[in-house]
């Protein structure tokens, strides 16, 4: 599902919203996720999930193309963990 697809979903189930409040709305959530991740903190969804950052140090890679080492930055990167309801769910418990 992509952006316009979830918001077209929620306006759908919620004919008394108009189509230009839920995409702010969706926006905004998506919006608040992103600035408390990119402050370094962990945002928690219950029965979904969790977002947080974690930081991969700086290492020697290797160009696959040309087989030369390379170095790697220090860099911070995305991480979902799927919650116990979610995860219940995908596997067909519930």
């Amino acid at each position: 599902m992509i952006r316009s697809e979830l918001i077209q979903k929620i306006a759908d189930e919620n004919p008394h919203l108009y189509q230009r409040d839920v995409e702010r709305i969706v926006t905004t959530v998506f919006n608040e996720i992103t600035n408390a991740m990119a402050d370094g903190n962990r945002v928690e969804l219950r029965g979904f999930g969790a977002f947080s950052v974690k930081k991969r140090d700086a290492r020697t890679g290797r160009n696959p193309r040309t087989g030369e080492s390379v170095e790697v930055e220090e860099k911070h990167v995305p991480f979902f963990k799927a919650g116990k309801l979610l995860r219940e769910r995908l596997n067909g418990k519930s």
